[in-house]
């Protein structure tokens, strides 16, 4: 158990060290628990929620085929234009990022909203500190707020067999999602206040051209299929029902696109963003 511990806290000492090189660390730690013999080889397959794993990387391959759609970025555009100015636009992004992020990774989200902040800022030469961290901010906050929401939800979910109605409901009582919400009000005043003196008005002309809106379709159906799979007895459905819709869809997007550019490299580029978090929770799990 000791050295179980020290291997344990050394691999997260060693996460927040590396950043860049996680997946490894993390997967090279789980080997160690095996080799070491502290998780038996026998145990391994059987040490892991492959429902979680599938729902992380079915829903990293959605976003990712959302992201390229740039749809992200055009609901940004639409929500800008009718902004009076600076501070409302960046309350408005984080506001919108808080939506994305309730059923899109927050990390993800991040990715999807903050360029279009930092493109503000440098239009009108002020700091993009503010608006990158209250974007950053509502993103955390409504990550825990589903199931799909954030890589630890997934986990949570996946551990208490909890499905994507009882973040909103537990036992007849409020869930997590109503926590957050309270959260995310007293937030949203903070910012009014923090960002009191951004009164500049603001033109940004011209919207985002979106080049598929199949993806968009893909998110809006996963969110509602795991909707739909939470009224469905558990005796009448699979243990990994949540996983197989999330993967289930990222490959019909995945072969849409194919289709549709004609260039079967998108699946390598799918594949790179989709593999990494997987891989560790994969460890997670061993760990």
């Amino acid at each position: 158990m000791i050295l179980a511990l020290v291997l344990f806290i050394l691999t997260y000492v060693l996460l927040l060290a590396l950043p860049k090189y996680r997946a490894y660390i993390a997967l090279a730690s789980a080997a160690l628990f095996v080799v070491l013999g502290i998780l038996p080889l026998d145990k391994v397959f059987f040490s892991v929620d492959w429902n979680v794993i599938m729902m992380i990387a079915g829903t990293m391959g959605i976003v990712f085929l959302f992201i390229k759609s740039k749809m992200p970025s055009l609901l940004a555009d639409i929500i800008i234009e009718k902004m009076p100015n600076v501070k409302w636009a960046i309350i408005s992004l984080s506001l919108f990022a808080a939506l994305i992020s309730a059923f899109v990774d927050n990390v993800a989200t991040v990715l999807m909203v903050a360029p279009v902040a930092l493109t503000i800022s440098k239009k009108l030469k002020i700091s993009p500190v503010p608006s990158v961290i209250a974007i950053s901010i509502s993103s955390n906050l409504q990550g825990a707020a589903t199931l799909v929401g954030d890589t630890t939800s997934i986990l949570l979910g996946g551990h208490a067999g909890l499905d994507f109605l009882d973040f909103f409901v537990y036992r007849s009582r409020p869930g997590l999602f109503w926590v957050v919400q309270v959260s995310a009000i007293v937030a949203t005043f903070v910012l009014i206040y923090v960002l009191r003196k951004f009164g500049q008005p603001i033109n940004i002309k011209g919207r985002t051209e979106v080049t598929d809106y199949f993806p968009s379709v893909l998110l809006v159906g996963t969110v509602v299929l795991l909707i739909l799979a939470s009224f469905v007895p558990e005796k009448y459905k699979p243990d990994a029902i949540n996983g197989i819709i999330c993967i289930s869809l990222f490959i019909i997007g995945l072969i849409w696109d194919v289709i549709k550019s004609k260039d079967p490299r998108v699946i390598l580029d799918a594949l790179k963003e989709t593999t990494i978090s997987p891989f560790c929770c994969w460890a997670d799990f061993l760990l």
